[in-house]
């Protein structure tokens, strides 16, 4: 069995996120480990088989701010009629499928993945849609990662293709862009010139109709096969949260 790594490195992005989605991580090596411990346990380097102690990190990080799993209660506080789940309650059964990999990476930016490209691609490697299928849409976008286009640019999917999906009772999807919609300025933007509100976060809202979640910020989809692999992505759990953190990875068997 081979493993593939979906996700995204969790690191300082100061430089490149904007603020609400920024994450820090502050570094504690072996040496001031060490002193700690002497603080602690009053233990000098002496006491110390290589005369170091632990080294240790400390996180800050927006549930939204690397690779996540988000829960049907980020998109409504209603899904189907009742309650959305927040993440600490999504199933996991869910979490643990037969992955699903479309290729939409010839598509431009700000185009969307429209319900004909779905069916198309799925024609292409003679593939149905199962119940619990993990389907995942390569666009190219994580080679934008580590920038700011990573946010403002590249290819969502459509509120259309979204429900066409769900409708083939698929309860996780996934994407190697920011987020599973088209680009949020670019939205904004149509939405204000139509003054339609079905035109912004549209395939997030599709989770009012029908309880989903979607992994955001994937990588490494173009190592993977169509089809023949399963997708691990157990989200991190935070009570009460409207997403996770998730070290998403896919398994393959040769």
């Amino acid at each position: 069995m081979r493993f593939v790594d979906l996700s995204v490195s969790f690191d300082d992005n100061k430089h490149w996120a904007p603020i609400w989605a920024r994450n820090k991580v502050k570094y504690i090596n072996h040496k001031l480990g060490g002193f700690i411990i002497r603080i602690l346990y009053g233990l000098a380097p002496r006491y110390l088989r290589n005369g170091l102690g632990w080294a240790i990190e400390t996180i800050k990080l927006s549930t939204h701010g690397t690779t996540h799993l988000d829960a049907p209660w980020h998109f409504s506080p209603i899904s189907e009629g009742k309650p959305a789940k927040t993440i600490d309650l999504v199933p996991l059964e869910w979490c643990f499928s037969n992955g699903v990999m479309l290729d939409f990476s010839g598509k431009n930016n700000g185009e969307v993945i429209t319900v004909t490209d779905v069916k198309h691609a799925l024609s292409e490697i003679n593939y149905e849609i199962k119940p619990f299928d993990i389907v995942l849409a390569r666009t190219g976008n994580d080679r934008m990662f580590g920038t700011r286009d990573y946010f403002y640019r590249g290819v969502g999917v459509s509120a259309e293709a979204t429900r066409w999906i769900l409708d083939h009772g698929v309860k996780v999807v996934g994407i190697d862009s920011w987020g599973w919609d088209a680009p949020l300025p670019d939205q904004a933007k149509r939405a204000r010139e139509t003054g339609d509100n079905s035109v912004f976060w549209a395939a997030h809202y599709v989770g009012i109709d029908v309880e989903y979640c979607h992994l955001e910020q994937l990588a490494n989809l173009d190592k993977l096969p169509s089809t023949g692999f399963k997708v691990c992505c157990f989200p991190l759990k935070v009570k009460s949260g409207s997403a996770g953190p998730a070290r998403v990875v896919a398994l393959i068997d040769e």
